[in-house]
């Protein structure tokens, strides 16, 4: 009991002379198990089901097919994905302040090479570090945007914290300058706005369904034969996330529109 009572003690005293707190020595290192395998989606359809397929049985005219991949699928046969109709992907890059995937490289350098329009995305964590350092972070380990008309700006992704409470321990009012500080920083930064994906359910839950965001592009996800609602601020979407397997590696997705469509969302 005594040797017990003299470690808890010595910690104490530790903490003391180094400025920090117990706590705060544990906050400092945030938890990133299993960030390998939270991907755009990997939450959503955990919380929200997976509830069907698209009723419409669309065509390379008039919408363009494209998927999102991380690194829970390991490396990519590019020229495969390509053959079989990708025409454009997100790559996932980075999570929070504290994780890069370790596919970033081989997925977005080779859909490139491939010649699909690719763009890389940010699994938000407002837990660990405010918006504009995790904005900050995604542009400094590959998501930036270039005008090449091949790249696409940047996503953020928000949905439900595989880590614990849904809303990352935020109200509707501090998610949303947690979502305003990562696009503004993100913005000023490259010129444009991040694409924002979510589903309208989170979207509704963690942010109150503000309604200021109608100017960054939607990806919207939604695991049923038809989009439903979108969030508030919304008219339209740019890219449905509908189903979380087929045909591509990763989750599956349209793009609103073709090839216009995707010059319009490469380009600005």
């Amino acid at each position: 009991m005594k040797r017990h009572l003299l470690l808890r003690w010595s910690a104490v005293l530790f903490a003391g002379i180094t400025g920090t707190s117990l706590c705060e020595t544990a906050e400092a290192a945030p938890s990133y198990a299993g960030a390998a395998d939270n991907y755009a989606g990997s939450q959503i359809a955990k919380h929200e089901g997976v509830l069907g397929a698209p009723n419409i049985a669309y065509t390379t005219e008039d919408q363009y097919l494209g998927h999102d991949v991380s690194g829970h699928q390991g490396p990519v046969d590019w020229p495969a994905a390509a053959g079989a109709g990708a025409k454009f992907v997100y790559v996932k890059a980075t999570e929070g302040t504290g994780f890069v995937s370790g596919q970033f490289t081989q997925q977005y350098n080779g859909s490139y090479q491939a010649g699909i329009v690719r763009g890389a995305y940010h699994f938000a964590r407002p837990d660990v570090s405010d918006g504009a350092a995790q904005a900050n972070y995604f542009l400094a380990h590959g998501g930036g945007w270039s005008a090449d008309g091949r790249t696409l700006p940047g996503a953020l992704d928000m949905e439900y914290n595989p880590y614990g409470e849904t809303c990352y321990g935020k109200d509707a009012n501090g998610m949303v300058e947690w979502v305003r500080a990562f696009s503004d920083t993100y913005r000023a930064r490259t010129g444009r706005l991040p694409t924002i994906y979510t589903s309208t359910s989170w979207w509704k839950r963690c942010t109150g369904n503000n309604p200021s965001f109608g100017g960054n592009p939607l990806w919207i996800a939604r695991y049923n034969s038809f989009i439903g609602e979108l969030p508030a601020g919304w008219g339209q979407h740019a890219i449905w996330q509908f189903s979380n397997s087929g045909t591509l590696p990763g989750d599956q997705n349209w793009l609103n529109g073709a090839q216009t469509a995707l010059r319009n969302l490469a380009f600005g």
